[in-house]
């Protein structure tokens, strides 16, 4: 006889709090990536910011590479727990490529925010400033979809964005560049600005990079 205290198992039982336990393990990976996603639309949030005051809003530098340690914290737990789970909710290697490409992002992004005051750059160029802002677009609209991923919801709103993003931001960089030799310009300060744009064109690049993964995603699952 079952005592009071102690509830009957039956096997219908077991297997719900099996799944049960499951589902909470594997709600992890997808809480993770959604810390992930947050802190790379803020650190992107932050750069605008920063380029938008420079040089007086050089403290916001710091801030940003708070993000960038936040976001390898992040990414090492999802290591981690890569390899002490055995069941994912999504494909491995999606996981470690979604990772790996908004650990970039950030990256990047505090790559960019140091340059500023390692070359000692006085004033930005509004080219600069333009594509901050496209990286800060891309990347709400890259949080967004994140948090829709669980869900496996439809997020072709959030990448087509992302893609005609990334679209305006290599116009803006190749205009920027070409920029950087008209006229007499210091060739120290066109390779220093030069490796400022680079920068944010490879951040708003891994950000496309994540959109086709969360693409990837949804194909497999839905």
């Amino acid at each position: 006889m079952t005592s009071p205290g102690r509830r009957r198992w039956g096997a219908s039982g077991a297997v719900a709090a099996i799944e049960q336990l499951l589902h909470g393990r594997e709600s992890v990976f997808f809480t993770l990536l959604e810390q992930a996603g947050a802190n790379v639309a803020r650190a992107a949030a932050l750069l605008c910011e920063l380029f938008a005051g420079f040089p007086e809003t050089h403290a916001i530098a710091d801030e940003i590479v708070n993000c960038e340690r936040a976001g390898d914290q992040i990414s090492h737990e999802l290591i981690r727990r890569l390899n002490e789970e055995f069941v994912t909710p999504i494909d491995r290697e999606d996981i470690l490529k979604l990772a790996s490409a908004l650990d970039d992002i950030v990256d990047f992004t505090e790559e960019t925010a140091g340059y500023l005051t390692l070359y000692r750059i006085e004033a930005p160029m509004i080219q600069a400033q333009a594509l901050a802002q496209v990286l800060a677009d891309a990347t709400r609209r890259l949080d967004l979809a994140i948090g829709l991923l669980s869900r496996f919801e439809d997020i072709s709103a959030h990448t087509i964005e992302i893609h005609r993003l990334e679209n305006e931001g290599d116009r803006i960089v190749r205009g920027a560049i070409a920029s950087l030799f008209e006229g007499q310009i210091d060739p120290i300060v066109v390779i220093r600005w030069k490796d400022i744009f680079e920068r944010l064109e490879d951040a708003i690049d891994s950000a496309e990079r994540a959109a086709f993964v969360l693409e990837s995603v949804l194909i497999k699952n839905v």
